[in-house]
């Protein structure tokens, strides 16, 4: 990311309002307050949510093959098998989504400048090539054109400071008023330029910040439990590795915005929001050693005295019931950790002043602040007001299916949870049948055998009989096998399955597809058609991930970065949808829209910039590498113009016959021509007389004697 230098330029802390250090006792024993009203609504959020902890964990031991303590097993049944078929839909919800998001060079978050922006021109024309009086007085009629909206580039038009004013020194020389009328004049957009630079900047910020990585740690909770959270931006103290010239380590601190995935399991919102946009607060629960504990003393704002306090109160780390499946461990319960809660959301004014929290009056006036607080064994760690304008909750949550009625959404492993259950009864009931007809049930008459003999069974085994003892003595009994019937079941439930979680067997590699997807058009027909599913799921990602944390990390850029070349009338776009269409059409229907406006009539119509930009784009290429700006490309036509003249030009040469011309019609001298005539030359017909139609020869006169 381009890093400013001076620390002054991207500090979220310095716009926050702190609670101090105090060693007055009146003031801690108020501290108790916040907390009780913290932990208070911990505790509502954490009872609201335990129907949907239930679900999740039915969803994560079907993706693990594990039995809950739901499932009881008789004495008769054998098998204990289970087919894990929801860890395939799993991984290949989480593969396709991964696949749409990433399928470009760049985080699927763009920025795009206003139609109309407001307090910036539009556009602005300059003429690459020298532009005399003369030629404005012809263009103009001797009159300057009046301004419109698409104005000419001259840097007053932008403000003597303006921020893109000394991006147009190099061709300034060549601004004339009559340029954006010349058929040679060229465009520069500020507006567009800030909108690149603003997704340059954010781009550089996800890859300072591994969103990458954390983007798909959501994206595989999404795909499991239905619903992923992303967290961010706030400013973070990264460290960069870097030693001195006699070898000590000596590393350098910038502030960066920081964006990472938060597990579900962790996370407690609102109980009474259906969405973050109507949530008044949300909670983050931690699970910090000591030394993590110690670490946050570094951070601005945290209270050395309250974290010291905490850590000899001992760990305070009790951990839940659903943490043993997780873990797979049976003493989850005795962990040597603090147990933290980071609270962001609206407290009552009266308990923050309380505790101690200075309140500006204009903020007090509400009745209810925007704070962030950490809290741990009835400490409290830190006690800021919202540091971000307009105040927002920095906690994104985006479901896999929409649930209108409930804040969590609805994932695949859920949506098939019955019909994982058929497969794995059916499977049970198919292996242990056979192993029962598989075997013969063997049945002995003891009266008949002599008594004393091993009744073991093998081949060749040999009973000796009672002499005189009528009737049979062994018996075999052999029974039914249905293990068809059972796996004909087991078929039709891995069927339901497919229709449940909207994702076909073949779209994930399963063979044996049959009817019309046995062709290459008939299977396109069907891998498009599986494609809807997995394209509303990346609508719901635009919708409730990308464009919140767009819009954030451009709010936190406008307020905290004073890079004035990146700020104009821009706004952020999702990329997730778009990037469906980019590797499927994209690039094909940008060439197919050159190639119908090659006719030089339609040129001046097309602003073939844009296409080239796109075209690069569709490609997985760097458009700012591979192409010039208007600027550049100006610069690099007049050169070119420069060098072609002052190149030697190649004499004309008068055109020549073509002898291996076959058409006759140019300059060949192959051509079919006319026939000749009897008695013309060239003429070899047959015909009368003794010459074949030939004129008789010319007696040849003697020589002179």
């Amino acid at each position: 990311m381009a890093i400013v230098d001076r620390p002054e330029d991207m500090n979220m802390e310095d716009k926050a309002f702190g609670l101090q250090d105090s060693s007055d006792p009146g003031v801690e024993a108020s501290y108790s307050g916040l907390v009780g009203w913290i932990e208070g609504r911990y505790n509502r959020s954490k009872d609201a949510r335990q129907s949907d902890e239930g679900r999740w964990l039915n969803s994560y031991r079907n993706y693990r093959g594990l039995y809950g303590p739901d499932v009881q097993f008789t004495e008769t049944e054998k098998s204990q098998v289970f087919v894990k078929i929801t860890k395939t839909k799993v991984l290949a919800a989480y593969a396709q989504i991964v696949d749409v998001l990433f399928a470009g060079s760049k985080f699927p978050i763009g920025v795009e400048s206003s139609r109309n922006p407001i307090n910036m021109e539009g556009s602005i024309h300059f003429d690459p090539k020298e532009v005399t009086q003369e030629k404005i007085d012809e263009i103009s009629g001797g009159q300057a054109p009046s301004t419109a909206s698409s104005t000419v580039a001259r840097p007053e038009l932008l403000g003597k400071s303006g921020p893109l004013a000394d991006q147009l020194e190099r061709v300034e020389d060549k601004l004339r008023v009559g340029a954006g009328k010349t058929p040679t004049a060229m465009t520069f957009e500020p507006a567009k330029e800030a909108a690149r630079k603003m997704e340059k900047t954010i781009h550089e910020q996800l890859d300072e910040s591994e969103a990458n990585k954390h983007l798909r740690s959501t994206a595989f909770e999404m795909s499991l439990f239905g619903t992923g959270i992303i967290k961010g931006p706030f400013a973070l103290q990264k460290e960069y590795p870097q030693w001195n010239d006699e070898g000590q380590y000596d590393p350098m601190f910038r502030n960066i915005p920081k964006v990472e995935s938060v597990s579900i399991w962790n996370f407690y919102p609102d109980p009474d929001a259906r969405n973050m946009a109507e949530a008044e607060y949300a909670i983050e629960r931690h699970r910090l050693s000591r030394s993590q504990m110690r670490a946050l003393k570094k951070r601005p704002y945290f209270r050395e005295e309250a974290i010291e306090e905490a850590i000899e109160i001992g760990s305070n780390y009790v951990g839940e019931y659903w943490e043993e499946t997780l873990e797979d461990n049976n003493n989850s319960s005795s962990v040597d950790r603090f147990e933290v809660l980071e609270f962001w959301g609206t407290v009552d004014a009266e308990i923050a002043e309380e505790a101690d929290l200075d309140i500006p009056e204009d903020v007090f006036e509400g009745g209810d602040v925007q704070v962030n607080a950490w809290v741990c064994n009835g400490q409290v760690l830190r006690l800021v007001l919202n540091p971000f304008t307009p105040s927002r909750i920095p906690f994104h949550a985006v479901p896999y299916e929409l649930n209108p009625y409930s804040f969590f959404g609805i994932g695949p492993a859920e949506n098939m949870e019955d019909t994982q259950e058929i497969m794995n009864g059916f499977m049970r009931l198919a292996v242990d049948n056979a192993a029962l007809s598989s075997n013969l049930l063997i049945e002995i008459d003891e009266t008949n055998l002599v008594p004393g003999q091993d009744l073991s069974v093998y081949p060749g085994k040999i009973f000796r009989r009672q002499a005189g003892a009528p009737g049979q003595a062994i018996f075999g009994t052999k029974f039914p096998n249905v293990t068809g019937e059972c796996l004909q079941v087991f078929d039709k439930a891995r069927q339901l399955a497919d229709e449940s979680t909207g994702m076909p067997s073949f779209a994930h590699g399963s063979t044996g597809v049959m009817g019309v997807g046995r062709t290459a058009s008939g299977m396109s027909m069907l891998m498009g058609a599986a494609a809807q599913n997995i394209k509303a799921v990346v609508r719901n990602i635009d919708d409730y991930l990308l464009s919140p944390l767009g819009r954030a990390l451009f709010a936190f850029n406008m307020q905290f970065n004073f890079d004035k070349s990146i700020k104009g009338d821009i706004g952020v776009v999702a990329r997730g949808t778009e990037s469906l269409m980019r590797n499927e059409v994209r690039s094909q229907r940008l060439l197919q829209f050159m190639q119908m406006t090659a006719n030089p009539s339609m040129a001046p119509f097309v602003k073939y910039d844009y296409i080239l930009r796109e075209l690069a784009a569709s490609m997985d290429l760097d458009e700012e590498k591979v192409l010039n700006d208007p600027r550049e490309a100006a610069i690099q036509a007049e050169m070119m113009a420069s060098i072609a003249a002052l190149m030697p030009q190649p004499p004309e040469q008068a055109q020549q016959a073509a002898p291996q011309d076959p058409t006759g019609n140019g300059n060949g001298t192959i051509a079919p021509g006319a026939a000749p005539e009897p008695q013309a030359e060239g003429f070899s017909g047959g015909g009368g007389g003794a010459n074949g139609g030939n004129p008789p020869a010319q007696p040849s006169e003697a020589p002179p004697q």
